[in-house]
């Protein structure tokens, strides 16, 4: 067991215990300590994505194959993989679906003028926003699949004798790190066009699908073939 397949392990029970916290928060904050609260949860939150890209940038220095190859994930989330990791448009995909279910829920409450405060809740300049950050992020996403299709088609100079395979590597690892670098961005964006308790639901709504697809893959991997 690699140390960053131990790291990940510890990361994501940490993760579950944070995503229990953000669920036991005051929803909808109705004092300035619930408010608070809320923005300290989701700061927290944050460090702790952040921490798992740190170290993990870290292991991709060290060995950028095996965080491609990834043994600590099942092998069904390694098949949604763009790049070593979830394609950051994902996340606009779940903001979206989030909002429209939770809209569809609250419709007679907002349709009489009240305000739920949650996810179902966006006001238009927060869609324009979301809007505007999706194709910038889609733009980003394009340019580091370009890179990384260029570096494939490169596998030819693998047979070159005068091949720099510690370039040619150290390359791919760049471009792992750009991916992850805009998978973390992405969600920061996000988060800060929401208020403190939507970006508690969408960090709720993100983990849960990220422990079910880790769930399923589990359960595929103990079926009998």
């Amino acid at each position: 067991m690699s140390s960053f397949d131990r790291f990940y392990g510890v990361w994501l029970e940490q993760l579950r215990q944070q995503v229990d916290q953000l669920a036991a928060a005051p929803k909808p904050p109705t004092t300035a300590d619930h408010h608070q609260q809320l923005h300290h949860l989701v700061t927290k939150f944050m460090n702790h994505y952040a921490d798992y890209y740190r170290t993990k940038a870290l292991a991709a220095d060290r060995d950028v194959l095996a965080v491609l190859a990834a043994p600590w994930i099942t092998a069904l989330e390694r098949s949604l993989h763009w790049i070593g990791g979830w394609r950051p448009t994902t996340v606009f995909h779940l903001v979206y679906t989030e909002s429209s279910i939770l809209f569809e829920a609250r419709i007679i409450d907002i349709l009489r003028g009240f305000r739920t405060g949650d996810l179902g809740d966006l006001s238009p300049s927060q869609f324009r926003g979301v809007s505007e950050l999706q194709c910038d992020t889609v733009r980003e996403e394009n340019v580091i699949t370009e890179e990384m299709s260029e570096w494939q088609d490169g596998v030819s100079d693998l047979m070159a004798a005068s091949l720099d395979l510690e370039g040619k590597i150290g390359k791919l690892g760049e471009i792992v790190k750009k991916a992850d670098e805009l998978r973390l961005k992405t969600v920061r964006r996000v988060v800060e066009l929401l208020t403190p308790q939507q970006a508690v639901e969408f960090l709720i709504s993100a983990s849960e699908l990220q422990f079910g697809i880790r769930g399923w893959g589990l359960s595929l991997s103990n079926c009998p073939r």
